[in-house]
């Protein structure tokens, strides 16, 4: 057996840092400045353990363009570095000065705020450059250093007549990266990577008019400034305890994540856990449309205050990814380039501690302002819907707080609705039926109905209520989901025992032949029933069954197709019905049957095409 070392050739190292090492170019400027930062942050944290001498002042970032030099300069005033250590955290590829610093002071630096984890950042530089420069001074008292590396495996380190603590990269930007010499470019970028860094981080200057005092003279000319532009928040809300926050703090940090997003949001969950793992936040609620195509990834992730990416797909449960805000955590395990998450059990306790503390907040909110919280429903209930669906510890917790509105204006909990309508909608298998609608203004006609009857009809148009129907069902003993334009009509129906048939069984055998006749029996099941004399004289009904199967096929959970087919319910009490079985003459029987066949489909918004304009025609025709 031979036992060996692996060598890695170095000079391949920068092609492949270069090619495939970060999923993006512009991804350079966020982590020298991330370098940056933790330089700042090792600073003021041995400064507070008075390792460093005399006063550190304010440290700031700074990042500045040379566009007629084709240079790009990022200076941070932090810790530095002496030769020693140039040769060991540079030299050394993938050697991580910020691991070595928490080891180090592991006792005292769990809070410092340090960024840096694979020692690999600094190298993202070459893929913008085709050289590099480091000028650096060591707050220790040793001679400042200059590195330079022209992006093959040697580079040269010398002396340097820098007199101030700190560190500068210069970037000689390469010809196929000029596009981050524009003050434009290195703007949108420091905006979206580095708007909450902890530090100031200035980005050149701007002029600022100092306000007139009060006994200013009438023709008195404002004074002009010249201020440094800082582009940052160093300290957003979700860096601070909720206790030191108010509404309007929050209101004012959504709009910082979303200046062009008019609307307030409806409320916010402050998220803050330091055990099993790191963790701090908030998500706001919006006003969620039906479109949730449009909805998804607003949410923002930071690992320390630098903003890594809006795809939180697998931190954050799936339903909660409609929501909008900032998740920031040091412990979320992403690869080499912060660009992907990788599979770990921390994440999914971050998940599940997510779920958890919204279904919390949405069950304060509902015990402690209930009419509010009706309010706040249909801009909320598809969160809650879609989360009952998909996540089973929510789907337990969400039963306190989820709502049945129906089509009056009531708004029930499911506890609530078994007390009010257990006694007066139960079928003869012992089953609640929980009449529902999808749509209101569609399903009128059978709303009315039902209503006029004393049933309640529960108004559910989410687009996934369909899906969320079969698990309530799966998971409630003795209740059944109709909706009130399909087969459960009938049973409201036969159970009236007020309405009585004003034809004889006689006349219903005669007239069953001619609907037949002219109704095609592939497509409706034709049933007589006894109904108000105000309904109408056709009405049809689906199959829940059949129409819920046909939903899911539509939302793409089944194959196959599944036929149109509908029971055609024939109400012998109505006037029309008696019309067409005492009419003399086949074609005017044919006609009045297809006008009220018609009636029926276009109460279920079935007439459509051709056969809508020769309905329309019959209509003209019969006004005349």
């Amino acid at each position: 057996m031979t036992n060996g070392k692996i060598n890695v050739s170095v000079e391949n190292i920068f092609p492949l840092i270069k090619k495939f090492l970060y999923s993006d170019h512009e991804i350079f400027l966020r982590e020298l400045i991330s370098n940056a930062t933790d330089a700042t942050s090792k600073l003021v944290h041995m400064s507070s353990l008075g390792e460093v001498k005399g006063e550190i002042g304010s440290p700031q970032i700074e990042v500045k363009i040379d566009k007629k030099s084709k240079k790009i300069h990022i200076i941070d005033q932090g810790v530095g570095m002496t030769a020693d250590e140039v040769s060991k955290y540079i030299n050394e590829v993938a050697f991580s000065g910020a691991e070595e610093f928490l080891e180090k002071y592991k006792d005292s630096a769990k809070d410092s705020g340090i960024i840096g984890h694979f020692g690999l950042g600094f190298y993202s530089a070459f893929m913008v450059a085709e050289k590099v420069e480091i000028i650096t001074k060591s707050f220790k008292d040793e001679p400042a250093v200059h590195w330079a590396c022209d992006g093959s495996p040697e580079f040269t380190l010398e002396e340097s007549d820098k007199k101030e603590r700190g560190t500068e990269i210069i970037l000689h930007v390469a010809s196929d990266s000029k596009e981050f010499l524009e003050e434009s470019k290195i703007k949108g970028l420091l905006e979206k990577y580095n708007k909450f860094m902890p530090f100031p981080i200035k980005f050149g200057t701007r002029e600022e008019t100092l306000p007139l005092p009060e006994d200013a003279e009438k023709d008195a000319v404002a004074e002009k400034i010249t201020v440094d532009n800082i582009v940052n928040i160093t300290n957003p809300a979700w860096t601070k305890a909720p206790a030191e926050l108010k509404e309007d703090d929050y209101k004012s940090f959504y709009r910082e994540l979303y200046p062009m997003q008019f609307e307030e949001p409806l409320f916010n969950i402050h998220l803050n856990v330091d055990y099993p793992f790191n963790l701090t936040g908030i998500l706001y609620f919006p006003r969620i449309t039906n479109d949730l195509s449009v909805q998804k990834d607003k949410i923002q992730l930071y690992q320390n205050q630098v903003f890594v990416t809006d795809n939180v797909d697998g931190i954050v449960p799936e339903f909660l990814t409609l929501l909008r805000g900032v998740i920031d955590s040091p412990d979320i395990p992403l690869n080499v380039s912060r660009s992907y998450l990788q599979a770990d059990g921390a994440v999914k306790k971050i998940s599940n501690y997510i779920t958890r503390k919204v279904a919390d907040k949405l069950n304060s909110l509902f015990k402690k302002d209930r009419a509010s919280y009706e309010q706040k429903w249909n801009d909320i209930k598809v969160v809650i819907e879609y989360g009952m669906l998909t996540e089973d510890k929510f789907f337990e917790k969400g039963d306190k707080f989820m709502l049945f509105p129906t089509t009056d204006g009531e708004y029930f909990t499911y506890e609530e609705l078994e007390t009010t309508i257990k006694e007066s909608q139960t079928n003869k298998e012992g089953k609640m039926i929980l009449l529902y609608a999808s749509d209101k203004e569609e399903q009128h006609g059978y709303i009315k109905m039902a209503t006029d009857k004393g049933y309640k009809v529960l108004l559910l148009d989410s687009p996934i209520i369909s899906h969320l129907i079969q698990k309530l069902e799966g998971s409630k003993e003795n209740i059944s989901f109709a909706r009130v334009d399909g087969d459960a009509i009938e049973n409201l129906i036969k159970k009236d025992e007020t309405a009585i048939s004003k034809l004889s069984d006689e006349e219903k055998d005669k007239l069953k032949p001619m609907l037949e006749k002219v109704i095609p029996s592939e497509k409706y099941t034709i049933q007589l029933e006894a109904m108000d004399s105000q309904a109408l004289p056709f009405v049809l009904t689906q199959p829940e069954f059949m129409r819920r199967m046909k939903e899911m096929q539509q939302g793409g959970g089944m194959m196959g197709a599944f036929p149109e087919m509908y029971t055609l319910l024939v109400n012998t009490n109505h006037e029309l019905t008696s019309k067409i079985l005492n009419t003399k003459t086949a074609k005017k029987r044919e006609g009045l049957i297809k006008q009220a066949l018609d009636l029926a489909r276009l109460s279920q918004n079935l007439l459509k095409g051709e056969e809508l304009t020769q309905f329309i025609h019959r209509n003209v025709e019969l006004i005349k």
